[in-house]
């Protein structure tokens, strides 16, 4: 199997694996939290900025308008990141975070701006509790 054959499966089974662990691990059992989102996003610029030198910087679009697969991708994608941050905005506000620059970076980003905010949310968070 090929790279691009298998990370995508990779990702999948670390998504399932993430999503049960948060959804069984008690609340107060979460130390540290922001480091996964904060991982994740720099893992994912890594991995889009290869992308980018490979492919170039408007690769995606051609996967996104090629067939009605890549516009329901697409979709997907838009619908996730507005729905995650318009749940996280006012929680982000709450701890003293500016949600319009965060929306340029996740504008110009995707995901990796979203998890960078998340990670920023929760280690503002956890810093808030602390104190």
């Amino acid at each position: 199997m090929m790279l691009f054959e298998v990370l995508p499966a990779v990702a999948a089974a670390g998504m399932v694996v993430a999503s049960v662990s948060v959804a069984v691990m008690p609340v107060k059992r979460r130390p540290h939290l922001w480091l996964v989102p904060a991982a994740l996003s720099a893992l994912f610029l890594v991995w889009s900025i290869f992308t980018i030198v490979v492919e170039g910087p408007t690769g995606f679009w051609a996967n996104h308008t090629v067939n009605a697969w890549g516009n329901q991708v697409w979709f997907d994608l838009l619908l996730a990141i507005g729905t995650a941050y318009a749940l996280l905005v006012p929680n982000a506000r709450r701890v003293g975070m500016r949600p319009l620059p965060w929306l340029g970076l996740i504008f110009c980003t995707g995901c990796i701006g979203l998890l960078a905010m998340v990670a920023r949310y929760q280690f503002l968070k956890e810093k808030e509790e602390r104190a």
